[in-house]
């Protein structure tokens, strides 16, 4: 009987240290998989955040260039509608002088005043021809600046998606080799607590019986100390899982919020940008 009780404590103990054991293991593994969530997480967001700094700056190089391309092309209108004023204004002064000459000269010179007549006639029909070229030349000029600005801005969307493949192959690198490196060592760790198990068996058989009440006791305490630290540890795990849910709760309605603000500003300069155009094909 005292060998079969000697043997049951002997069971009885080692299966309760297997289990503690095991949540310790536990615990700790999922300590560090927590750490490395928080971590990964970390890095993912900042690399979201030098991408976001990248396209604003895109964004605005292309809305100045396009705003002083479009300055320029009014300019360049404005220049040559004040030309072709200019030059209808004196055409006009040129020809009510040639009217009031023609008029006192009406009887002795038909002839001539015919003539002349007939070569304004010719002169505004150049004139006319002028100035549709002139127009046929601005609009190709025109299209000229857009299909280069239009180009220039596919050139450099193609160039922002060539470089964010190599910079996502590169976070898929650093963690797959993050990864493989915490495989192993937790497998170096599962090996080393094997082996410290093993040795642990080995040398409780051999003190097992004059240890038996001293183990006895220290395990009655430490149950209770157990059930006291577990509780405790479930309820910072729960304080601590809130608090990071809602800093991440925070941190997704202010994204929400400038993504908004962002749609509506471009929508607004798009409306803007199209009402323009509008009105200066209307008004060429």
């Amino acid at each position: 009987r005292c060998f079969y009780d000697k043997k049951i404590l002997h069971k009885t103990f080692g299966e309760w240290k297997e289990r503690w054991v095991l949540r310790s293991r536990r615990k700790r593994s999922l300590r560090a998989a927590r750490r490395y969530r928080r971590a990964l997480l970390n890095s993912i967001f900042k690399a979201w955040r030098a991408y976001v700094c990248q396209q604003q700056g895109t964004r605005s190089k292309y809305d100045i260039a396009e705003s002083h391309a479009k300055r320029q092309q009014l300019l360049g209108a404005w220049r040559c509608w004040l030309v072709y004023a200019d030059v209808q204004r004196t055409k006009r002064g040129m020809q009510s002088v040639a009217v009031a000459f023609r008029e006192r000269r009406s009887l002795r010179l038909s002839w001539a005043v015919w003539r002349r007549h007939h070569q304004s006639f010719a002169g505004r029909r150049m004139n006319i021809l002028a100035l549709q070229h002139w127009a046929q030349s601005l609009q190709f000029r025109a299209w000229l600046q857009w299909q280069e600005l239009y180009l220039c801005s596919q050139n450099e969307k193609q160039k922002e998606a060539r470089a964010i493949t190599p910079h996502q192959q590169r976070e898929l690198r650093r963690c797959m080799e993050a990864w493989l490196g915490y495989i192993n060592l937790h497998r170096a760790k599962k090996h080393q607590n094997e082996l410290a198990r093993e040795h642990h068996r080995s040398r409780t058989l051999q003190r097992c019986f004059s240890d038996w009440w001293l183990s006895w006791e220290c395990r009655r305490r430490m149950r209770a100390h157990q059930k006291g630290t577990d509780k405790l540890a479930g309820r910072i795990a729960l304080w601590r899982g809130f608090a990071c849910w809602k800093h991440y709760v925070v941190l997704r309605a202010g994204e929400a919020q400038q993504c908004e603000l962002a749609e509506n500003h471009y929508r607004h300069h798009l409306l803007v940008l199209q009402k323009f155009w509008n009105r200066w094909k209307s008004c060429l």
